[in-house]
């Protein structure tokens, strides 16, 4: 027998080598193609969009083994990333239908670009075509649905409820060994607490549905990374703009965790993180989130924070009478808004009137002169590497002070 009569052929052209050498750029053109007659497509942005061009591709694969064996393919031939894939867009909070919808748009558009140069001798041919075409459909929409539903069901279990419940036990001090023994978790000698914090991620910021799946996106992709890492052993209560975290301690670099995960969530993360037993996490907890709000108010950079990092910082802002009397030192200012961001500049450029000039666009002698001024309302001189200190430590106090009043707002 020939090749050709062998293999599914349209005017003179093999169809599984044509769809296994065409596959990547038909599946770039299927993904412009959702993006235009699907609303959800609309919203995604274009890292993700390459996410699904590659899932698209592998689809196209898995169907050219169908056109070259002429069956449909089983379960196990759509296992793997086709069924990862509707996993990821469910827990990213995807809709279904979207999903079903560039499924069958996409094989349509598949056999319209098989069958287009079909000529009348080729009928069978493309009558063989199109019952491949409807199998695929049939045998992969119904491997997507089911484990797009898992992946729900497995999001909205009644494990996920005995996790939470643990969680709770240990950041409220509860006794923790019911809820473990009843959630199947190993209790470990030691939790890594981390409190974080997420930026707004871009597409957030555009009103309507996409922000709030992209919302979702971020909670979703910093979760996964966070149990690759940890295990099932890792528990968990993030929104959004962040949350708590408690990681059995093992081997892992923290701190490169911490950067993966605003990889995977494509936002800046700062976290605060504290090494505590199970007994000792309701306040470990407790410290993380104000070590978080004190790197916060600092202006640091993202990536994991130890108390060491914050030392000095963390215990001038404890509550006593040396902090209020602190936060006085720089009262004087409170009616020179552009003296006291002069002098909050200048010392986190450390003292460097060039640079202080160049960041609030002023000249160097603009800089002294507010300097000066700033001194001769406080008596402060930050020359003066004591009274620098005093300075320090009244900024970061003046700081906290504002976004607990904006916290209360």
């Amino acid at each position: 027998m020939t090749d050709h009569k062998a293999h599914l052929t349209i005017n003179g052209t093999v169809l599984y080598r044509w769809l296994l050498t065409e596959r990547r750029r038909l599946a770039q053109r299927l993904v412009r193609q959702f993006g235009r007659e699907i609303p959800a497509y609309q919203r995604l942005p274009d890292s993700e969009l390459i996410n699904i061009s590659r899932a698209t591709e592998t689809n196209l694969q898995v169907f050219a083994q169908s056109l070259r064996d002429r069956t449909s393919p089983d379960l196990a031939d759509l296992a793997g990333p086709i069924t990862t894939s509707a996993a990821q867009r469910a827990g990213e909070g995807f809709p279904l239908d979207a999903v079903m919808a560039a499924y069958s748009t996409g094989m349509l558009e598949t056999w319209r670009a098989m069958v287009t140069d079909a000529r009348p001798e080729d009928f069978a041919d493309v009558l063989a075509c199109t019952e491949l075409v409807l199998g695929y459909i049939q045998r992969a929409c119904t491997a997507v649905a089911a484990a797009y539903l898992e992946e729900r069901r497995r999001m909205d279990s009644d494990e996920q409820h005995r996790r939470y419940t643990l969680f709770s036990a240990l950041v409220r001090g509860e006794p923790p060994e019911g809820p473990a023994a009843r959630a199947g978790i190993q209790l470990p000698e030691r939790y890594l607490v981390l409190s974080l914090t997420f930026e707004q991620h871009t597409d957030e910021r555009v009103a309507g549905v996409g922000a709030a799946m992209a919302a979702q996106r971020k909670v979703y992709r910093a979760t996964e990374v966070l149990r690759r890492s940890a295990g099932d052993g890792v528990l968990s209560l993030l929104d959004p703009t962040g949350g708590t975290v408690l990681l059995p301690v093992t081997g892992t670099d923290w701190s490169a965790l911490v950067a993966e995960v605003g990889a995977a969530t494509g936002v800046p993360v700062r976290a605060a993180g504290v090494l505590a037993e199970p007994a000792q996490v309701a306040p470990a907890t407790q410290q993380t989130a104000e070590m978080l709000e004190l790197v916060v108010a600092l202006g640091r950079p993202p990536g994991l924070y130890q108390l060491a990092d914050v030392l000095l910082e963390y215990q001038l802002t404890r509550p006593s009478a040396a902090r209020d009397e602190l936060g006085r030192l720089l009262a004087p200012l409170e009616q020179h808004p552009d003296l006291l961001s002069t002098v909050e500049t200048y010392l986190r450029l450390g003292l460097d009137r060039r640079r202080t000039a160049t960041t609030l666009h002023l000249h160097p002698n603009t800089i002294d002169y507010r300097v000066r001024r700033a001194v001769a309302l406080t008596g402060l001189d930050p020359a003066d590497p004591q009274q620098l200190q005093q300075i320090g430590a009244a900024l970061v106090i003046r700081r906290l002070g504002q976004r607990a009043r904006a916290a209360r707002r």
